[in-house]
């Protein structure tokens, strides 16, 4: 293997220009595809509906802590002159990408084939006009994305950080559903150890708890200790950004000193340093398509598995299948956060046998919008992310008790776990949401926890 890697990385190569995808695309539509008339695939119109979602009563109790604006998904529509429609989505709050006026109006009367490929266009337009393309030439979007290597690709169940009776309570409901993976947040404010004993008391040695730490650790002299102790538990699969992924040589200790894998977020360091320092084990890999096969593509070259990590409802889980479809790495279960909502907005929902969903086969993403279930939720869209006032009380074993204020900022907790402005995964942390009830106790403790926060109570 390392010396695949060697001599891959010796050489230059150009990985997925949006060029060749776009010729590879229309070799696979001749090839494959339904003999239709050039003109058919161009660009007639967009619409676009936002709606708003609801979380399910477990993920809402954490979620709205922290993320409660990921309730809000843009629909885009993209009709061709063949008549058919595709359809894309856009978590308006947490994407890669948002489509603008400017970037529908740039593509009307284009070939979808050619602009499919564009970055630029956005999450929702980028997929609609896939789905467009491939409902018209009558292929699943994975034909025109690569040669399919994979039949099934494996998807992980996600949370928020939660309560330990939370994150067991999700776990079994993962298990319930098919999911052999769950992925989730480890923070200073929640007792870990406290959660992976609770979580594993009832789950076999086969289900995997991946944590995704978000630098909190620090520096690896302080998480080792932690590290190693959360090893013990067998189903304990992946650690991702334990600590700040520049600290190559910090990783490096990780790597070699826990049997767990380690994950960082493709292309910082560059992958090329990744690789040749063994900094970690495999990638976290998203954005849009053509940035999303080129580091599928080295992953391929390099032999590193990743997860797909495309956040949405259903349709956007539905459309990470098909890259799980042609990306030969793709081997870690994908995040999606679909399972977040009481509608993922599909007719019919991805299923899963032990951990893995099928690659879909009919024409387009596959999958149907359930269009009823749209018109019942949709909302104006905001004109800017929706920030509601939020106090968090944070308590430990030893009576300590601390509140921090929403800030305006998304990560507030996370910035202010990085500063060190909370004990050091304490023994007994626990977290939970005061309810506002616009009282003045309320609004004087959250405008001092605002201002000078977190603080002790």
């Amino acid at each position: 293997m390392m010396t695949n890697r060697r001599s891959f990385l010796k050489r230059t190569a150009t990985l997925a220009s949006v060029g060749a995808l776009t010729g590879f695309t229309r070799q696979s539509i001749m090839a494959n595809g339904s003999v239709v008339n050039d003109r058919q695939f161009e660009v007639v119109s967009v619409d676009r509906t936002t709606v708003k979602l609801e979380y399910r009563e477990t993920p809402r109790r954490n979620m709205d802590r922290e993320l409660p604006h990921w309730r809000y998904i843009e629909l885009c529509r993209v009709k061709l002159k063949s008549g058919q429609t595709g359809v894309g989505e856009t978590l308006l709050y947490y994407t890669w990408g948002v489509p603008s006026e400017t970037d529908v109006k740039r593509i009307v009367g284009k070939s979808a084939i050619e602009v499919m490929w564009d970055d630029t266009l956005g999450a929702g337009l980028q997929m609609a006009l896939f789905d467009a393309v491939g409902r018209t030439a009558e292929v699943p979007v994975h034909a025109l994305m690569g040669r399919q290597v994979h039949s099934t690709t494996p998807l992980s169940w996600w949370n928020i950080d939660t309560s330990a009776a939370d994150m067991a309570s999700e776990c079994q409901e993962a298990r319930k559903l098919g999911y052999v993976s769950y992925k989730t947040k480890g923070r200073p404010w929640f007792d870990i150890f406290e959660q992976l004993e609770t979580a594993t008391r009832a789950l076999p040695a086969e289900f995997k708890i991946d944590m995704d730490f978000n630098d909190t650790l620090l520096t690896a002299e302080k998480g080792m200790s932690i590290l190693r102790r959360l090893a013990k538990y067998p189903q304990v699969d992946i650690y991702e950004s334990p600590i700040p992924q520049s600290d190559i040589p910090g990783n490096q200790k990780i790597v070699q000193n826990t049997r767990v894998q380690i994950a960082m977020h493709y292309g910082s360091p560059k992958p090329r340093l990744v690789v040749e320092s063994g900094c970690c084990d495999g990638f976290v890999a998203g954005g849009g398509a053509s940035s999303l096969t080129a580091a599928g593509r080295f992953c391929g070259e390099v032999q590193m598995p990743f997860w797909l990590q495309l956040v949405g409802a259903g349709l956007t889980a539905a459309y990470s299948l098909h890259f799980g479809g042609v990306l030969r790495q793709a081997r870690w279960p994908a995040v999606n956060c679909h399972q977040l909502f009481e509608d993922d907005l599909l007719q019919e929902p991805i299923t899963l046998q032990n951990g893995l969903a099928a690659v879909p086969d009919k024409p387009g993403i596959g999958y149907e919008v359930n269009w009823d279930t749209v018109e019942r939720l949709k909302v104006d869209r905001p004109k800017s992310r929706p920030e509601p006032h939020r106090l968090i009380e944070t308590t430990w074993a030893d009576g300590k008790r601390m509140y921090t204020a929403s800030n305006g900022k998304v990560n507030f907790m996370l910035t202010a776990a990085n500063e060190g402005k909370y004990p050091y995964f304490a023994a007994g942390a626990d977290t939970r949401l005061v309810p506002n009830n616009n009282s003045p106790e309320w609004r004087e403790r959250y405008k001092k926890a605002r201002e000078q926060g977190p603080i002790e109570a």
